[in-house]
């Protein structure tokens, strides 16, 4: 049975599942009615941080036009333009025993494509939420769905995978950003 979080909640991911080397993370979501005529299209990304929480180049910044990090240990499955039906909307595979040892932390974030120009934000999206997939099992070991507190925000950092004592835990985040994409790069040392 999965562990459920909320905001802020830490868990050990690998302590409590021994033998745990590769999962899934599904992110997905719904957006509201919306009449602005133009199609919603959220991507998810994933950053690998090093120890002081920034990407050390772009090759660590992982997204739908860059679908994996060098080694090949973070990949994401592709762009889903609509966010339609039901189940995960993205899935990022990670091999968490092959992470390159300088990357710290691995971020899972939602963006929203061109939300300026379509006048959109998080304040329209619904049910969004992050979940960790033993890959072996097709388990789910951990869930966090966000909730419904955003408004503004065109990019949220849903939540984050990191080591600890030579373990892997994960951190529901929920932090939202107003900047959108650019405000993450540029958090995250690579603008």
């Amino acid at each position: 049975m999965a562990i459920s979080l909320s905001k802020g909640q830490k868990v050990d991911l690998t302590k409590t599942n021994p033998g745990l080397t590769k999962v899934i993370v599904g992110l997905g979501w719904d957006t509201n009615k919306y009449d602005g005529g133009k199609d919603f299209d959220l991507d998810a990304s994933v950053f690998l941080l090093n120890a002081s929480g920034k990407a050390a180049s772009e090759k660590d910044f992982i997204f739908y036009n860059n679908p994996q990090n060098s080694n090949g240990s973070v990949v994401h499955s592709g762009d889903n333009r609509t966010g339609a039906g039901d189940g995960d909307d993205e899935v990022i595979k990670v091999d968490l025993s092959a992470v390159p040892q300088e990357a710290e932390k691995i971020s899972f974030c939602i963006t929203i494509h061109e939300a300026q120009e379509r006048k959109q934000s998080f304040g329209q999206v619904s049910n969004a939420y992050a979940r960790i997939v033993n890959e072996a099992t097709g388990e789910e070991v951990i869930r966090y769905d966000l909730g419904e507190d955003f408004s503004v925000e065109t990019a949220i950092v849903v939540g984050e995978l990191y080591r600890h004592s030579g373990e892997w835990k994960f951190s529901a985040v929920g932090a939202g950003y107003k900047d959108g994409l650019a405000g993450l790069v540029k958090d995250f040392g690579l603008a």
